[in-house]
């Protein structure tokens, strides 16, 4: 008798790196948190870890798993999510790499010790790559160092753990670290109190740690249960009890910085304003970017055409670039006819500015010319050397430029003696409006300030939303910018030293600092432009 046996194979599974997300601000996620984001096909996230750092990193395409809610929009267990990651993994297949990423550090208070041996016990092959913890991170930001001189150990608990022998915790010499919020987070405070924790003993309570919507009050142990339910704070919330708390006094830096909490309206694209919404950032303001114009090809491409030949049969001396945006027209034409840098042999390269000296540099090529001075057109002119008939073998400028530029370059060039080629590189249009919402905060004053790049951005910004409310602090990056800011009926407030993006916002953090030093010296908390909506005259800044 025989008999025959059927082999089925099972499909091997993918791997799996447990990886932290910090406790909130993007610049605490570790290198190799970035690079498994990087590399990941499929990233599986919960009620806490923020989807921005998916998206921030991974690759186009990468599949999303929710890892928070089942199909019926309940909130996952522990084991439940474990058992997620198995199925996310086992379906994900061999050379598949699988995140399971993870608010602060997998390790803490994370549910990491279930879903590790969940993915063993499966025999799906796993790392951990552990994270900033929120709690080092934010009484680190709040300026609460957890241990100095008055402090020797530290207790760390989750508000929502039963059993905990908060005698242990009473000593003064002891800093502890409650996670949690809202009434569960005042009862696990009140139990401290009633373990025989002094009442005096000052507390910290800092929301939304890390991020630019970072909060913190103080109090004291005794005066947590009236505190907390009356500040305006929201969660997740840590508390920090102990004898560290007073030196937030000389060591809060985060909640310090000058644009700290501030709205900032950025009217550009959202390709040309990446270093200015890093740099908002860095000074503590959240941006919106709204598009006032939208980059369209000429209408009619023959004239470029015949400029980037001639440009590689030598018809040039020079080449002037006055915008990014002109860059990438070139550069778009020069990879539609297979050509690439080398055809700037021989050719002077001109730039207007900083950034669109920037955007050569991408591309491979370093300008020879750049205004020392004003960075502008009229910048321009004054360091480009006038047409000499024995130095310079071809006296022709090749301009690419936006359908709506001035011509006061072009004029500029041609009484120095130069023949000039003025080429309509790109179509500059209004944008469509924002969406409602976005208009309403623009007229209503829920924005603290406004950064005009240029006169085109005031002009557009007016006609697709509207003016902003007079509250708003109104920043221009130079004077022609400004004067067309006035024209339209704003007050402007800031005035960057030179034209580039980067000053404009040291500028605003400039005026920043000097409102929070006027609220200090009249005693004033210091509050927001969008919380006052007032249209007070305002000290006007040169930075």
């Amino acid at each position: 008798m025989s008999s025959t046996t059927k082999s089925t194979k099972t499909k091997a599974p993918g791997h799996v790196a447990f990886v932290g997300a910090g406790p909130g601000d993007p610049g605490l996620l570790t290198v190799r948190a970035a690079q498994l984001l990087r590399e990941a096909d499929v990233i599986v996230l919960d009620q806490i870890a923020d989807e921005r750092f998916a998206t921030a990193h991974a690759r186009e395409g990468v599949e999303i798993v929710d890892g928070g809610h089942g199909e019926a929009g309940q909130r996952l267990t522990s084991a439940s999510r474990a058992k997620l990651v198995v199925r996310t993994a086992k379906a994900a297949g061999a050379g598949a790499q699988v995140v399971r990423l993870m608010d602060g550090d997998p390790a803490t208070f994370n549910g990491l010790a279930e879903e590790a041996a969940a993915c063993q016990k499966a025999g799906v092959a796993f790392e951990i790559v552990p994270g900033v913890s929120a709690v080092s991170a934010v009484p680190a930001y709040a300026g609460v160092p957890l241990t100095a001189s008055t402090s020797k150990a530290v207790h760390v608990v989750t508000a929502r753990a039963t059993g905990v022998d908060w005698s242990r915790s009473v000593d003064d010499d002891i800093t502890v670290v409650v996670l949690g919020g809202g009434e569960v987070l005042t009862g696990a405070l009140e139990k401290l109190l009633a373990a025989g924790r002094s009442a005096e003993t000052p507390v910290a309570l800092t929301s939304d740690g890390t991020t630019i919507h970072q909060a913190t009050h103080t109090t004291t142990l005794g005066e947590v249960s009236t505190t907390l339910p009356r500040a305006e704070i929201g969660e997740p919330t840590l508390a920090v009890v102990g004898s560290t708390v007073p030196l937030r006094d000389e060591l809060s830096w985060w909640e310090t910085k000058p644009l700290f909490g501030w709205n900032v309206l950025v009217p550009r694209t959202k390709e040309q304003s990446g270093s200015m919404t890093d740099r908002l950032t860095r000074y503590g303001a959240t941006s919106d970017v709204v598009p006032t114009i939208s980059v369209e090809p000429p209408r009619t491409p023959q004239q470029m055409e015949r400029a980037v030949k001639g440009l590689v049969t030598g018809r040039y001396e020079w080449i002037g670039f006055t915008s990014a945006n002109a860059v990438r027209a070139v550069r778009e034409k020069f990879v539609e006819y297979g050509l690439d840098v080398r055809a700037f042999a021989g050719l002077k390269i001109a730039a207007v500015g900083g950034v669109t000296a920037d955007a050569l540099r991408d591309w491979g090529l370093e300008p020879d010319l750049i205004p020392s001075g004003e960075q502008s057109a009229q910048g321009l002119l004054e360091d480009w050397p006038d047409y000499d008939e024995v130095l310079d073998p071809i006296n022709r400028v090749f301009l690419p430029r936006a359908d709506i530029a001035t011509d006061t370059l072009v004029a500029g060039l041609q009484e120095m003696g130069w023949e000039v080629d003025d080429v309509t590189a790109y179509r500059t249009v209004r944008a469509a409006p924002p969406a409602p919402e976005v208009r309403e905060a623009i007229k209503t004053g829920k924005f603290d300030a406004v950064c005009f790049t240029s006169s085109s951005t005031v002009r557009n910004l007016v006609g697709i939303a509207g003016k902003p409310y007079p509250s708003t602090v109104v920043a221009c990056i130079g004077p022609a910018t400004a004067k067309t800011a006035e024209e339209h009926g704003l007050r402007v407030d800031v005035l960057a030293s030179e034209a580039s993006a980067e000053a404009l916002v040291d500028a605003l953090a400039d005026f920043g600092r000097g409102l929070a030093l006027a609220a200090e010296e009249a005693g004033e908390a210091v509050r927001r432009p969008s919380e006052k909506k007032k249209a007070g005259a305002r000290r006007k800044v040169k930075a």
